[in-house]
């Protein structure tokens, strides 16, 4: 069973590609978003989730980088919605912790179909890493993913010491990205045949 999805989304702010295969048999990831902060985050995404994982974004980045990033996160939502079918087999449900030096970031996912999200992070990170990732994007790249693709998923930082100074904002993000990877690789791994619902449905 092929578990694979292209979604190709337009706007007249971004032009948008997207392939995802979530067994990953060619363990191939290649982003090119134009951000590349972000560009960093979603290969996270692909490496540790164990996904193939193609994007390529023209986006309207002499305005700033926010629709390139939301309008990403979007098409990526809808390409693990439709590489997911039925779900008939999966997990389902799946949590993981990551440690990234001082941070530690926690990923709760539940493959549900009822949009959900639930995001902590410390407040007092910086407000921009290098000149086009505002860090207050990522509740909401976390957000549009997470409704598009028709999950429930909580993201906590757990931790985030640096004693005398801000929380390093590199660390803090990519934790949060490592973490829901490796939850991603976990509630999506076929454990069956059945869907996992007393409904029959998710």
């Amino acid at each position: 069973m092929s578990r694979t999805a292209h979604i190709v989304r337009t706007t007249g702010e971004t032009a948008v590609d997207v392939f995802v295969d979530l067994d990953g048999p060619e363990k191939i990831v290649e982003i090119a978003t134009g951000v590349g902060f972000y560009d960093h985050m979603l290969h996270q995404l692909g490496k540790h989730g164990g996904f193939d994982l193609k994007v390529n974004v023209k986006g309207d980045l002499h305005i700033d980088s926010h629709h390139t990033m939301e309008d990403t996160a979007i098409a990526l939502g809808q390409a693990f919605a439709e590489a997911l079918g039925d779900k008939a087999g999966v997990v389902r449900f799946a949590d993981a912790s990551v440690p990234l030096d001082e941070v530690l970031a926690r990923a709760v996912i539940d493959l549900s179909g009822r949009p959900y999200m639930v995001h902590e992070e410390p407040i007092d990170i910086q407000p921009m890493i290098n000149t086009d990732y505002p860090t207050s994007m990522t509740r909401h790249i976390l957000e549009s993913f997470a409704y598009h693709a028709r999950i429930c998923l909580h993201v906590t930082v757990l931790r985030a010491s640096n004693p005398g100074q801000k929380p390093d904002a590199h660390h803090v993000i990519e934790a949060q990205f490592k973490a829901l990877a490796r939850a991603l690789k976990a509630a999506t791994r076929i454990d069956g045949n059945d869907i996992p619902s007393t409904k029959g449905v998710l």
